[in-house]
């Protein structure tokens, strides 16, 4: 173990994806104490039934109409946007940037305009109250700001600006963890909470799109943006990139992030808001790896670039030991004093969210410890196999969930959801396994 320790230690590539994921992860540790309190406050102001309609219904719901016609636009953005620099390609690299701002700005006014037709059947099957559709169109505002902030973060991780990234989020949590903090003082409503999460989330989408256009003319020129479309990456291998990046997330979004809601829908929303609760706690588990993952697709991409399958395959294994470090050490501490910490956090009322947490710790641990299952297949050109195995998994999740959650509960969704990343993940990881291994074999011959 010491060897290890030691070996870990003296790893440049190592020690270089550390240093980008310790921006994050030092914003992300300040940012789990403020999330932490925003709900806290809110949930201790808005109760179990409100709190399900605001955080497991409204909020998700524009985040995911959003998601769900949008392109993943930071990921081909980093991926070009590093070939053509390392060609040094500056005017292809305009034009990956140029077009990738463009299909963003159209596709986020074509999610506004699917919220406002939806809001009116979301507001009645599932939060059960046709009055609160304005309360959906209100939050969705956010919109606006978010024109072109995944191609903008792609921009600022394509040129190592994590830190940048890192000090945008710890301010947007700030600034919404005081404005809820200040609606929990004025015994404020749901109106005054969702105003909070809204000014938040439109601040964090003004600066990234500040920073990332700023970094553009400094590094591309001040004409960047009159390149040629023509410079694109080859339309084909582009679009085929671009359109399995967006029927990932799609399919998280369906199969993975959509619980809330569809609790909501098949329940009540107070049993969602003891879900949320669960997520929430969850995140004390998961925020601190999150960092991890766009610099370790970062590096992995290079090294298999590179074809140094042996360093690939070490820079995992070592990932994965600091992630299953924490893993252990935080999930076992929320296993086994959750009971007496969610209901002293959150009130007596939200105590129903421990077993949900106890299930979900399952699910969320295995997809922690095993973080770089997609991003691997990313960097290996195997963008379909994570949808395959999704759809596969997923379709069978998506199957019980209607056959037994409605009469089981929340708790029968938890246990579903972690069997959904146990199998989903576990064929992730096996498909990148065995591919490096081919690819080995073919250079030995």
């Amino acid at each position: 173990m010491i060897k290890t320790l030691r070996a870990m230690r003296q790893d440049s590539l190592l020690r270089g994806i550390v240093k980008n994921s310790s921006y994050l992860f030092s914003s992300n540790s300040v940012a789990i104490v403020l999330s932490m309190f925003q709900g806290i406050f809110a949930a201790r102001l808005l109760g179990a039934t409100d709190f399900g309609i605001l955080a497991g219904v409204i909020i998700p719901f524009a985040s995911d109409i959003h998601r769900l016609v949008s392109f993943r636009m930071s990921e081909p953005v980093v991926k070009y946007l590093n070939q053509f620099l390392a060609e040094g390609r500056k005017d292809r690299a305009s034009a990956t940037v140029k077009g990738a701002f463009l299909v963003e700005t159209m596709v986020t006014l074509l999610a506004y305009g699917v919220l406002a037709l939806a809001a009116p059947l979301a507001a009645r099957y599932l939060v059960k109250d046709a009055q609160l559709d304005s309360l959906f169109l209100l939050y969705g505002l956010f919109l606006f700001t978010y024109i072109g902030y995944e191609t903008a973060t792609g921009v600022l991780q394509a040129w190592n600006k994590f830190n940048q990234l890192a000090l945008v989020r710890l301010i947007q949590s700030g600034v919404t963890a005081g404005l809820i903090f200040a609606a929990f003082l004025s015994n404020g409503g749901l109106l005054q909470v969702l105003l909070a999460y809204l000014l938040g989330r439109t601040l964090e989408g003004v600066i990234v799109l500040i920073l990332a256009f700023r970094l553009i003319r400094l590094e591309l020129g001040v004409d960047w943006w009159r390149t040629s479309l023509k410079l694109m990456p080859e339309r084909r291998e582009l679009g085929h990139f671009a359109l399995s990046t967006n029927l990932q997330g799609t399919l998280n979004l369906i199969f993975r992030d959509s619980e809330t809601i569809l609790i909501s829908l098949l329940r009540s929303p107070a049993e969602a808001g003891y879900f949320r609760i669960a997520l929430a706690v969850i995140n004390l588990v998961t925020m601190p790896i999150d960092p991890f993952i766009a610099p370790t697709y970062r590096e992995v991409t290079r090294t298999i670039a590179e074809r140094d399958f042996d360093l690939t395959r070490r820079l995992l294994k070592r990932v994965s030991i600091i992630s299953g470090a924490w893993t252990l050490a935080a999930g076992g501490f929320i296993g086994l004093f959750g009971y007496w910490v969610v209901p002293l956090m959150y009130g007596a009322e939200f105590r129903p969210a421990y077993p949900a947490l106890l299930l979900l710790l399952i699910g969320y641990g295995f997809a922690n410890f095993l973080h770089w299952n997609r991003p691997l297949l990313l960097a290996l050109g195997k963008p379909a196999y994570p949808i395959k195995s999704a759809a596969v998994t997923g379709a069978i999740k998506t199957v019980l969930t209607f056959l037994i959650t409605p009469v089981y509960g929340y708790l029968a969704e938890a246990a579903i959801l972690s069997g959904y990343f146990l199998s989903s993940i576990g064929l992730n990881v096996w498909r990148g396994r065995r591919e490096i291994a081919a690819r080995e074999a073919a250079d030995s011959q």
